[in-house]
């Protein structure tokens, strides 16, 4: 998994590997211009399009000097640079790209305020005003150069991080910066781009390799680690001769209710094509004919309100909650599942109960998971008004109860009772549809009976969940929760055949 660093973690880097390549930092900064220019180009390959680039005085804006250099060399004569002279502040490797520029054709025009800028007219926009390490919003002159640009409505794309953006930490509600299409950052993704109000300055982002010392990064402090697929490749097991059902684990599911069958189902699919060795289902009587139609392998524990789980240590996995209902009987079930000191997976309308008795939170076990979406979390640890102190929770009670929480999103956040929070990069927008979180509980559950620790259970499910989706948005505009359920083993098989 790769170390994620804050903004002073990166200038860390920069000079390490300054100190130790060696490299002198404006060569650095000529890199990460090259690399920048080289993801550029792959996708505006018409050299006839204007473009205008902002430069401010710091660093962030010598990268746009060179960057103004080197797409001069490659073809783009319809080109401006603003030199943004707001303060009288500039660095060093800044003025030394300044002077470069005197020596080419390039044009260019100083601008002292926001006023400053009229009659723009260039196709595409590249936002090198400020960089990373911004910790308030945009006042002044920065402010009502970015409110300009934005009205521009032009196809911005900022270098390294968007004007205004915040690398890490609380996200203000009303962002005030530079409105990215496209954001090209160095080395590693900001940590904020993860969190869903990163959406309000950039549309999107990708990473440019600008060589910075790997091993020293890697072994950095850091609370945020983004996943990986060597991650998943090194944690799957391959089945082995001579073993059979006993071998993978009994995964037991208590899911559903008369009005919302296809969430036990959707879960009991998953964990069947996940490989536990023998699933059962524990569903409302009347669910029996749609259980042994849709999933003949999967055995059933008829419910009713008087069901008590008759010998739970028999199951190497138990979750609890898709579908399930909140009512006082499955509260008087979950009471009773909690007591016996397993741990569980814990899912859906089982956190809503949970949510209503916060003593039974205090009752979590060691290496219970927890897969809450956002409401639900706030329903279970207080309501929160933005993402950064949200997963800032989550950590917390993650590392003080030594359970794992999954906490769903475009990027989902595995928060590990060592501290650690891991980012799964996988799934895409096309997953937005009913149930998908069903086959997430399924699959934790199916991984977990297989023997995987609870850390890896949620790891592998989330991932692959995520992977499988990726490879089903392919060619389909939605990807329906049963499509993915049933695209888990073929996910698996190729993973483990790397």
């Amino acid at each position: 998994m790769r170390t994620l660093l804050t903004s002073a973690q990166m200038r860390s880097a920069d000079q390490f590997t300054i100190a130790n390549k060696p490299i002198a930092s404006i060569d650095l900064m000529e890199k990460a211009a090259r690399a920048f220019v080289q993801c550029f180009l792959r996708e505006e390959f018409d050299t006839s399009k204007s473009v205008a680039i902002f430069c401010g005085k710091g660093n962030n804006g010598g990268d746009g000097l060179a960057i103004a250099h080197l797409l001069l060399a490659n073809g783009y004569e319809n080109l401006k640079v603003y030199i943004v002279d707001f303060s009288e502040k500039q660095s060093g490797d800044f003025a030394i790209n300044l002077q470069r520029m005197e020596e080419t054709r390039c044009k260019k025009t100083i601008i002292s305020q926001a006023a400053d800028l009229k009659n723009l007219k260039a196709d595409i926009i590249i936002d090198a005003i400020l960089g990373s390490g911004l910790n308030k919003p945009l006042s002044g002159e920065f402010e009502a150069l970015a409110r300009t640009i934005n009205k521009l409505n032009r196809k911005v794309y900022a270098v390294d991080v968007p004007t205004g953006f915040f690398a890490e930490g609380k996200l203000p509600k009303d962002y005030n910066g530079v409105k990215a299409y496209k954001t090209i950052c160095f080395q590693r993704p900001k940590i904020n781009f993860f969190f869903p109000e990163s959406a309000m300055a950039t549309e999107k982002y990708e990473v440019a390799d600008i060589d910075l010392d790997e091993a020293f990064i890697q072994k950095q402090d850091a609370d945020f680690y983004l996943l990986e697929v060597s991650d998943i490749e090194k944690i799957l097991q391959p089945r082995k001769l001579f073993s059979h059902k006993g071998t993978y684990g009994h995964a037991l599911i208590i899911a559903g209710n008369s009005h919302t069958m296809g969430a036990a189902l959707l879960s009991a699919m998953a964990c069947l094509h996940t490989g536990a060795g023998l699933t059962t289902a524990c569903i409302p009587q009347g669910g029996l004919t749609a259980l042994n139609t849709t999933l003949p392998e999967v055995m059933a524990l008829p419910r009713d309100e008087y069901t008590r789980i008759e010998d739970p240590k028999k199951y190497q996995a138990i979750a609890i909650g898709p579908g399930l209902g909140t009512d006082a009987d499955h509260e008087k079930l979950l009471e009773s599942l909690l007591i016996t000191n397993l741990p569980l997976i814990i899912d859906a309308d089982a956190l809503n109960i949970l949510g209503k008795r916060p003593d039974l939170m205090d009752k979590l076990v060691t290496n219970t998971v927890i897969t809450p979406h956002v409401k639900e979390f706030d329903r279970l640890f207080g309501e929160h008004d933005n993402w950064w102190d949200r997963v800032q929770t989550a950590q917390l009670r993650s590392k003080k109860q030594g359970i794992v929480i999954v906490l769903k999103n475009q990027y989902t956040f595995i928060c590990l009772p060592t501290g650690k929070v891991l980012i799964n990069p996988t799934g895409n927008p096309a997953m937005a549809q009913g149930g998908m979180g069903d086959v997430l509980t399924g699959m934790i559950t199916g991984f977990k009976a297989q023997g995987y620790s609870a850390p890896e259970a949620a790891i592998l499910a989330c991932y692959i969940h995520g992977r499988a989706g990726d490879n089903l948005a392919e060619e389909q505009f939605v990807v329906a929760a049963s499509q993915l359920a049933a695209k888990i083993s073929k996910e698996i098989k190729t993973l483990i055949s790397k």
